[in-house]
């Protein structure tokens, strides 16, 4: 092992902190982006013109098969899907909603959603498809 004197500047420098830091960014990136417009699974309806719908921000609203409602991965009624909406509102004004409906779910309940997001002045919507296969 190499003694310094104390007056000798110190010319290595240590890595492991920088590295350390890097590591804890990328896990965090992966994290997030994994995260993005997650919502419920469901059976997209297919389409042949289909777009990405991801912006960062973007809530997802899904309707069930069944017709539950789901805002991101938690279930919700209609009321709590109004105070939530705004609530994210509040947050960010510029709020953007994917609706997810299950390709068997009942058209009233999708219907219900849409009107509950334009009482609430949500005009940044659009409708989640899968791209159907030529």
């Amino acid at each position: 092992m190499h003694v310094q004197e104390d007056n000798q500047p110190y010319d290595e420098i240590n890595v492991t902190p920088m590295l350390d830091l890097a590591y804890v960014l990328l896990v965090i990136f992966i994290i997030m982006t994994t995260a993005s417009v997650q919502g419920v699974k469901v059976e997209l309806p297919k389409t042949v013109a289909s777009s990405s719908l991801a912006k960062p921000g973007t809530k997802a609203v899904t309707v069930a098969r069944n017709g539950d409602v789901f805002i991101d991965a938690y279930p919700v009624t209609m009321e709590q899907l109004d105070l939530r909406l705004a609530q994210y509102l509040a947050a960010n004004p510029a709020l953007s909603i994917v609706i997810k409906g299950d390709g068997q779910a009942q058209y009233a309940k999708v219907m219900e959603v849409m009107e509950l997001l334009k009482r609430n002045g949500i005009t940044d919507l659009g409708l989640a498809t899968t791209r159907a296969q030529r």
